[in-house]
């Protein structure tokens, strides 16, 4: 459940609760790569204009403001400070239940945004699909002022990653794959959950940069048309469909109450699972941003 799901995020620098592994989705590098991927796909008047609008964040808690460092931005946001924590937490991923899929349950009721206010400061209790959707709103109404617009760009930076992230738009009644603790050959133990934002992510090369490359080098055109569609709604729909199909559905039976050995083949298969979903989620984002900022 996403109440669940909420309590075990670590909180940078406020306090670390005990034995819990941080429900981020990809991890920094994996954020990175579907920036750079973006970036790549971005037209050249658009990119001139993310660039532009990413300068003037002046929060500091990217390494730069180059739009693969700005992607990890609404992961460092909700870490600093408790009070981002409890508003934006729940913001990062759609709890879509394995056994009983519904996802307007899995969003909360799916709440409107309140008359007046931006999405920035919109309800804590909002999956990311909805989010998507209202950050996407604000990149396309030019009334939008400089400072939301901003918000707006970073937080779709980072939600439409957060998207294609298979454990962070499914639920196994496992805090999306947090309370499932997995081995693998020649990887440290650690929980389903981090293998899938981290490990898997890390197998595909040395640097985010390195990754990109590769990533972008086997991109056909045809996948191009194919991906530059949709909607959120589409998008989870068919993550939570990796995550029934991958994630949960080649798990082998577990050693021990929720301590599964990964074979060497659940890893082979999960890590060209992730390439296509960090590729799929970096075009989509491009798509996202050449239609709201042409």
């Amino acid at each position: 459940m996403a109440a669940v799901r909420a309590t075990t995020l670590v909180v940078a620098g406020i306090s670390t609760f005990s034995n819990v592994t941080p429900a981020y989705a990809w991890g920094d590098v994996g954020h990175e790569v579907v920036g750079l991927i973006a970036n790549h796909y971005l037209d050249p008047a658009v990119r001139t204009k993310v660039n532009s609008i990413l300068a003037g964040d002046t929060t500091h808690l990217t390494a730069t403001t180059m739009i693969d460092s700005e992607a990890t931005w609404a992961d460092k946001f909700r870490d600093s400070n408790s009070a981002r924590h409890a508003a934006t937490a729940q913001w990062h991923f759609v709890d879509i239940e394995i056994t009983a899929p519904n996802l307007a349950t899995a969003c909360f009721g799916r709440p409107a945004l309140p008359a007046g206010k931006s999405a920035s400061n919109g309800p804590a209790n909002d999956c990311v699909v909805d989010k998507i959707e209202e950050f996407q709103a604000e990149l396309l109404n030019s009334t939008t002022s400089a400072t939301e617009l901003r918000e707006a760009l970073q937080f779709m930076l980072h939600f439409v990653g957060d998207i294609h992230q298979p454990l962070h738009s499914s639920d196994d009644n496992d805090a999306g794959g947090n309370d499932k603790t997995v081995t693998a050959p020649g990887i440290a133990s650690n929980s389903l959950h981090h293998y899938w934002d981290t490990e898997f992510v890390n197998r595909l090369g040395p640097s985010e940069s390195a990754i990109a490359q590769s990533l972008i080098a086997n991109i056909t055109p045809d996948e191009i048309t194919q991906w530059s569609a949709g909607t959120a709604d589409d998008w989870a729909m068919e993550s939570f469909t990796v995550a029934q199909n991958h994630a949960y559905g080649l798990l082998p039976a577990p050693t021990s109450t929720n301590h599964y050995s990964l074979p060497a083949s659940y890893v082979t298969d999960a890590t060209s699972v992730v390439a296509t979903q960090l590729s799929k989620a970096g075009v989509r984002l491009a798509f996202v941003l050449n239609n709201a900022l042409k």
